[in-house]
């Protein structure tokens, strides 16, 4: 969380940060331009290899292909930005004063063009590198000081004085107040229809500009109902819109009436998972059917997992290990691949914030990517489950894939010794007559031999697949 959010904060900063500390110790009409788009996002590749690139990190649109470039090579499909709108006074990317102006920070002068034509340019870019652009669609809220608030305060949630609501939430036995923000009342706004078609003219705009597909910020305080009819709008002149929920911090109900909306994607909370209670999968369960999900070892939002972790690359590994193969789709933060530190902040984070100084974790990454985009089952959320083990600090998970193959992931979670797992037989976890292949990131074993024996390094985890003919 960041430094400047604190209780009943009179600071922007958080906005982003406070939302997962509700969530198990953290939170989560303009024309068409003729702009390259690739294939729509539900075909032809189901799952979603997604790589934040926080704007602010990365500075002006003009030296962002570097980043392209290198999470292609590390096998990502998509590349999703923050917000990138205009602000307001406060600074942070979370409070849009303006949703059809770029915030100058992205701009080059140098650039040549409008603000928009620079947009398009830079999507094209990430186009021309193989890469879908998602980003932030953030209409639970704007700016307190955007000029919406005066020109239709009937849009607005309003508090018992009268004046434009703050969101906030609770943290504990404290209230944390946004006070740079102004809630949106998409609930009980005596002119919906109105806020509806602003909000569909910025999904339209954005799509025109080169986006494919949307983050949809906060989407479980915004009706279903909302959502439903405006990935119904929005489709209708983008077939190929892809639409993602961020759902942290509410129930696994709320995800999964928050899904039925007709979302591509849900995130889960994996991260919080400490390898042992129930919730995870219990949730995975009641939502999967609905939507797929995905997964992230760190985000925008958390610390970072390198300075959370003391720099333990074991651990740092292991976590994107199960993030990568627990569900559908999975997402890193731009730096997770070299163990950065520095927190990333919606209003302090520059470019001067980069360094490739820790882990290269680049490699890794690579070849778990690799392993997700090879095999289906790793392409979707089946039927998994978490058998017993005779060893406390091993993790076992199974996944099926509807007939066509069945997976075993051995996890060592204990990320500073080396852990013994031992099986008279694997087909108590993995079907009879059917060949085991390992297919581990690192040191995969030519031969799979029963009974299996094997020390499992810290933190490693062995991926061994039962493909069906």
């Amino acid at each position: 969380m960041n430094a400047e959010i604190v209780r009943q904060v009179k600071s922007p900063q958080g906005r982003r940060g406070a939302n997962l500390a509700l969530d198990r110790a953290a939170q989560t009409l303009i024309m068409r331009a003729c702009v390259p788009r690739p294939p729509p996002a539900q075909d032809p590749r189901p799952e979603m290899i997604l790589y934040d690139l926080f704007p602010l990190l990365a500075g002006s649109f003009s030296r962002w292909d570097r980043h392209f470039e290198r999470a292609r090579a590390m096998g990502f499909d998509w590349v999703f930005v923050n917000p990138i709108q205009r602000t307001g006074a406060s600074g942070s990317l979370y409070s849009v004063a303006d949703y059809f102006s770029v915030n100058a920070a992205f701009l080059d002068p140098q650039g040549g063009g409008t603000a928009d034509d620079q947009v398009r340019r830079m999507t094209a870019r990430a186009h021309g590198a193989g890469l879908q652009v998602m980003i932030d669609l953030v209409i639970n809220h704007c700016a307190v000081d955007s000029a919406l608030t005066r020109e239709h305060p009937e849009w607005f949630v309003r508090g018992p004085d009268g004046r434009v609501a703050n969101p906030s939430c609770r943290d504990g036995n404290e209230t944390v107040v946004w006070c740079d923000l102004a809630q949106f009342d998409h609930w009980h706004s005596r002119d919906a229809e109105g806020l509806y078609q602003y909000c569909l003219r910025v999904v339209q705009h954005l799509a025109s500009l080169g986006f494919d597909g949307f983050r949809c910020d906060a989407a479980y305080k915004i009706p279903p109902g909302f959502w439903s009819r405006m990935m119904r709008d929005a489709r209708a002149r983008d077939p190929g819109l892809c639409f993602v929920a961020e759902t942290l911090g509410c129930s696994a109900e709320e995800t999964r009436q928050t899904a039925r909306a007709g979302f591509n994607f849900v995130f889960n909370s994996s991260k919080w998972w400490n390898y042992h209670d129930g919730w995870l999968i219990e949730g995975y369960n009641l939502v999967r059917e609905t939507s797929p999900s995905i997964s992230f070892a760190e985000s925008h939002d958390t610390r970072r997992l390198a300075d959370e972790l003391d720099g333990n690359t074991n651990a740092i590994k292991q976590r994107y290990l199960f993030s990568a193969l627990f569900s559908t789709g999975v997402m890193i933060p731009a730096g997770f691949e070299y163990g950065m530190r520095k927190p990333l902040h919606v209003i302090h984070s520059s470019p001067a914030d980069w360094t490739e100084e820790g882990p290269d974790l680049r490699d890794f990454i690579t070849r778990v990517n690799a392993i997700k985009r090879g095999r289906p089952i790793f392409q979707e959320d089946g039927p998994t489950s978490f058998p017993p083990c005779d060893n406390p600090s091993i993790l076992l998970m199974r996944k099926s894939s509807g007939g066509r193959g069945e997976a075993l992931l051995i996890l060592n979670k204990d990320v500073w010794h080396h852990q013994e797992f031992y099986a008279s037989s694997l087909r108590h976890f993995l079907p009879h007559g059917v060949p085991l292949r390992d297919v581990s990131p690192e040191f995969p074993l030519e031969s799979v031999n029963e009974p299996f024996h094997y020390a499992l390094r810290p933190g490693q985890g062995i991926v061994l697949m039962a493909a069906r003919p």
